[in-house]
């Protein structure tokens, strides 16, 4: 199962190709667009895993080309940076599926060769408390981790802030400022 990826990032790039190489995938990763029509035609990937941001440009003018050398191959555009019309846009030029990042490995896999996943579901509703804390850590998150500017933006004292999160684990990691 050979798989291309297309990352800039090159510390990300390998991250991944690790990830994906113990999954069973021969991983074959460049990081600029001049490289990519290359190594597909060198490769010949079954997958293919293409970067959104290639440097200063988009990967969106690659799919089409990427199609016709490899019209059986999966592509799938990753990005940091998703948007409905960059969903719409990847898939109308070819791409079969669109990744936000970050993704989990069991993501990206089973995106890639459409085997997706089956996730149980829990039907039952949510707490009111459960829905805070969801809250609290979404607006956290946002917030890279500042207790102090997440306080204000929930319209709490920030240590009564830091007293909820001292009574369950974190979902993000805190940065205490002032």
């Amino acid at each position: 199962m050979n798989l291309l990826i297309v990352e800039d990032d090159v510390a990300y790039g390998q991250t991944l190709s690790r990830r994906m190489h113990k999954q069973g995938f021969n991983v074959e990763l460049v990081s600029s667009a001049d490289e990519v029509l290359l190594a597909a035609r060198r490769f010949e990937p079954k997958y293919i895993l293409l970067d959104m941001k290639l440097g200063n440009q988009t990967s969106l003018p690659l799919i089409k080309p990427l199609r016709s050398l490899l019209p059986e191959s999966s592509i799938v555009l990753l990005t940091g940076f998703a948007s409905i019309a960059t969903a719409v846009e990847a898939i109308r030029q070819g791409a079969n599926d669109y990744l936000a990042k970050p993704v989990d490995t069991q993501s990206v896999v089973a995106t890639l060769t459409g085997k997706k996943a089956v996730v149980e579901v829990d039907e039952s509703p949510l707490s009111s408390e459960q829905m805070e804390w969801e809250h609290i850590n979404q607006v956290l998150k946002t917030n890279n981790g500042n207790v102090s500017e997440t306080a204000r933006q929930l319209g709490m004292h920030r240590r009564t802030l830091q007293r909820k999160l001292q009574k369950k684990p974190l979902l993000v990691k805190v940065e205490h400022y002032g």
